[in-house]
């Protein structure tokens, strides 16, 4: 089953990205296709050859906990997508339309709710964890009072 589900989803993903290369170098704005090409290659080699090893090194060396780690994955993707606009948010040359949203602002309202999700996720897992841990140390007890010791036969 696992296996179907996964052909057909990488079959999926391989058609939206023919889909996705038909209408880039079909498109009669872009005048050189193979230039977009090396750009988004030097994406790919910057990404997963840099990028991703040095989050996940980071988040493995000098993060404890699965949630903190997972929010860390979350920010820095937020802000390699956010950050080119946060720094030219006053380079608009004169028309005010072209970085019109205070970019700043956003992003660190983007990072603030995320963090308080990732907090909110934090908090009910450890209040999961000790329910569970006081569930656990009831019925331990409920077991200790049910043993009881065998009564002295009579030597006499």
């Amino acid at each position: 089953m696992t296996t179907v589900v996964r052909g057909l989803l990488l079959t999926a993903g391989l058609a939206l990205i023919g889909y996705g290369l038909y209408g880039l170098l079909g498109d009669p704005y872009i005048t050189d296709p193979l230039g977009i090409l090396v750009w988004a290659f030097g994406g790919l080699v910057i990404h997963d050859g840099l990028w991703v090893p040095l989050v996940c090194l980071l988040g493995a060396f000098l993060v404890r906990g699965p949630v903190l780690r997972g929010w860390l994955v979350v920010a820095a993707a937020v802000t390699a997508v956010g950050l080119p606009a946060v720094l030219r948010a006053d380079d608009d040359h004169g028309n005010p339309s072209v970085l019109p949203l205070p970019y700043l602002r956003n992003w660190l309202l983007v990072l603030a709710a995320t963090a308080g999700v990732a907090l909110l996720v934090a908090f009910v897992g450890r209040w999961r964890h000790r329910d569970r841990q006081r569930d656990r140390d009831r019925q331990r007890g409920r077991e200790r009072a049910v043993r009881r010791r065998r009564p002295r036969e009579d030597r006499s």
